[in-house]
């Protein structure tokens, strides 16, 4: 009787492939703790893609996940094998663009306890997620289209493109390249950010890039937060040497992808970098890190990022006190050092399994 009383949340968990069981056990487990903790519970729906999808529907991206996602509104994803150079293309940007997952939102902030060569980083990366080379518009080479586009390019502009080139477009709209703009500003508004900067590559891409700037410049009209440009290049560079200067860094797919990687290098590796994919009407929670085949079935690996995936998940369902003692308590964790796996470099590390029930203690009251 009592637990018809609680109020409760429809979450898909999406295994994945490698690691990924794993860490979505380990984050699952956390939840199910913080949810108990404040007086709720989480209704899980088991859903599957990529590799394990295959064997089991013959497919990497059943109707039935997006059925599932589409019910609920909100999942929580392990990673996901996708085959480089061959096989299918990758599942995690199939599921961004079928949900319209247009915002994806990387946090890259240095936990005390953790080694890094910097003393404070405390980043966001808003990565846009339906556009730019990750559309997915290629054309293989020596093929007839191929063919045509070289003869098309050449007519149309007069300059050649070498014959047997493969050919791929980056489509940027200003529809998107505005929304995510604009969803930066909102995000750093409500979560009291101090600055946004766009991240382009304009000088050379007059079009392409060109039309994300001049998008950006229009949104920030609009807002009191500091707004300022930074070439991509440049934005590397600044980021090693001076990650202290950035808060909010907004950028089209492409960019985002490489500079969340390079932002979560900088707190200790991809271990520790969670990620969320945020649409109008759906949202899918992720760890940034891959699925890591070679450390599967081994109770290795570390299930932070996971974990700090259904923090954000959490937040984002409007359980904010049960997200903040599920962070703290990860935090915890990790700051003492003693239940941690290899990659956090304790004395005598542990496994993942030790490592999460050691997280769950500390939201339980108990350690």
């Amino acid at each position: 009787m009592i637990g018809n009383l609680l109020r409760s949340h429809g979450i898909v968990l999406i295994p994945g492939d490698g690691i990924g069981p794993e860490v979505t056990s380990a984050a699952k487990a956390t939840v199910d703790a913080a949810a108990h903790k404040n007086g709720f519970e989480v209704d899980w729906e088991y859903a599957y893609a990529g590799m394990t999808a295959e064997k089991k529907y013959g497919e990497v991206l059943p109707k039935e996940t997006l059925d599932a996602i589409m019910r609920s509104r909100t999942a929580l994803k392990g990673p996901i094998t996708t085959p480089i150079g061959e096989g299918f293309r990758s599942v995690n940007v199939e599921l961004r663009q079928r949900l319209d997952l247009f915002a994806n939102v990387r946090p890259a902030k240095l936990f005390a306890g953790v080694r890094s060569r910097y003393s404070k980083v405390d980043l966001v990366v808003v990565r846009e997620n339906t556009e730019d080379l990750y559309a997915g518009i290629e054309f293989e080479s020596e093929t007839t289209a191929s063919k045509e586009l070289i003869r098309f390019a050449k007519k149309r502009t007069g300059k050649a493109i070498r014959e047997g080139s493969a050919i791929g477009f980056k489509p940027i709209s200003g529809f998107a390249s505005r929304r995510i703009v604009r969803f930066a500003f909102d995000y750093a508004k409500s979560n009291r950010r101090k600055k946004v900067t766009a991240v382009h590559k304009a000088n050379i891409m007059k079009f392409t890039d060109g039309l994300f700037l001049k998008s950006a410049r229009s949104v920030a009209k609009n807002y009191r937060t500091p707004f300022e440009e930074m070439i991509v290049d440049n934005m590397c560079m600044q980021l090693v040497t001076k990650p202290e200067l950035y808060d909010v860094i907004v950028c089209p797919n492409l960019y985002g992808d490489i500079l969340s990687d390079l932002c979560s290098g900088l707190v200790g590796g991809l271990g520790l970098a969670p990620s969320g994919n945020i649409g109008e009407r759906y949202a899918v929670f992720e760890p940034t890190h891959g699925s890591a085949p070679k450390h599967a079935g081994k109770n290795e690996a570390d299930p932070a990022a996971a974990i700090l995936s259904a923090v954000m998940m959490l937040e984002h369902i409007g359980e904010k006190r049960a997200a903040s003692q599920l962070e703290r308590a990860t935090l915890a964790v990790i700051k003492e050092g003693k239940k941690v796996t290899y990659d956090l470099r304790a004395a005598r590390p542990s496994s993942t399994t030790q490592m999460t029930a050691e997280i769950v203690k500390r939201i339980e009251g108990t350690g």
